[in-house]
């Protein structure tokens, strides 16, 4: 399967929703602490195991995050670790990009999410504790939301509620908010540990995943969330006792909600793994990948290619691969 090469630690991997071979790919020099960062536009080729290069975007700080456009397929968003936003399109030159900048937030970007409904909006998680609402017909945000007490890591906006998202954040909480409502309309305390992601169920608008630094997932269903839906960490002490590399055995680094099936989604740890989880069955590890060599901390799936996935992780490497098969395998 296709391997793409980075000159930094990878953070993020995103696929495009309006082309089925193309993704985003962000960057940062010395895993992120100090120096330059990047943004990769990269295609699958249509024939045979390879991926090019079609641009790439220098930052003079890190790029933890990436986000497509919903409604301009050439249009994509960085999070850079200067607290700002940068604006590129793939459809000019380098020289001519970014085409904005954005900045308000007092400390590093490391979260964004597009709107999938509405397509005009997206947001921004920020390690100033705050998540901020923009468009880009705007050189400043149209609201700030500050309830969370630390750092914010990820905001995912859910599927079919075009007003309504999820913030997920160190002081272990997810709120969930609606951009009509001066305040947040849930708290889960879901994790004893900070929460560094989170997502929507693509298929249900009710099932919202959370990623901690406790080793586990869970499910939560927002109608009625004093009891998560399903806990993925029932295999962690069996782990560390018999080192069999089964369950979290580290920190959930990222998610990926469910997309081609309505009761699977993909995980990425600092244990340099990444999972397919079916969450309703007992058994629910479907699938263990331990292709990276350091930390995996992006992981994407396809919205246009069934079983469709991709990763990047601190070993500079960008894979992309079929569910099932070796993501390792030429």
């Amino acid at each position: 399967m296709p391997v793409f090469k980075t000159p930094f630690n990878g953070y993020s991997v995103r696929f495009s929703p309006f082309y089925e071979s193309r993704l985003a790919v962000a960057i940062a020099q010395n895993f992120g602490i100090l120096g330059n960062g990047r943004v990769h536009v990269i295609d699958l080729a249509s024939s045979g195991p390879v991926i090019n290069e079609l641009i790439a975007f220098d930052t003079a700080d890190g790029v933890y995050d990436v986000a497509w456009s919903e409604s301009h397929d050439s249009v994509l968003v960085a999070a850079v670790a200067d607290g700002s936003m940068k604006v590129y399109d793939t459809a000019l030159p380098p020289q001519a990009n970014p085409v904005r900048s954005l900045k308000e937030h007092a400390r590093e970007v490391h979260g964004l999410d597009y709107n999938p409904t509405r397509r005009d909006s997206f947001l921004s998680a920020s390690w100033d504790d705050s998540v901020k609402l923009w468009t880009l017909d705007r050189p400043a945000s149209l609201r700030t939301f500050r309830e969370h007490a630390y750092c914010v890591y990820s905001v995912s906006w859910n599927p079919k509620h075009a007003d309504v998202f999820a913030s997920a954040s160190g002081d272990c909480t997810v709120r969930i908010w609606d951009v009509r409502e001066p305040g947040s309309t849930m708290i889960i305390p879901g994790h004893e540990h900070e929460i560094l992601s989170c997502d929507w169920n693509k298929y249900d608008e009710c099932l919202i995943a959370t990623a901690s630094v406790d080793k586990s997932i869970k499910i939560w269903d927002v109608r009625n969330y004093r009891v998560p839906v399903s806990v993925l960490n029932e295999k962690i002490k069996v782990a560390a006792l018999t080192g069999d590399g089964v369950g979290l055995p580290a920190a959930v680094a990222g998610l990926a909600g469910a997309l081609f099936k309505t009761k699977m989604l993909v995980s990425c740890s600092y244990d340099m793994t990444v999972c397919l989880w079916d969450f309703m069955v007992e058994d629910a590890l479907v699938g263990r990948y331990d292709h990276h060599t350091e930390f995996a901390v992006g992981v994407d799936l396809s919205v246009l290619v069934d079983g469709l996935m991709a990763s990047t992780g601190w070993d500079e490497l960008v894979y992309v691969w079929q569910q099932g098969m070796d993501p390792r395998a030429a």
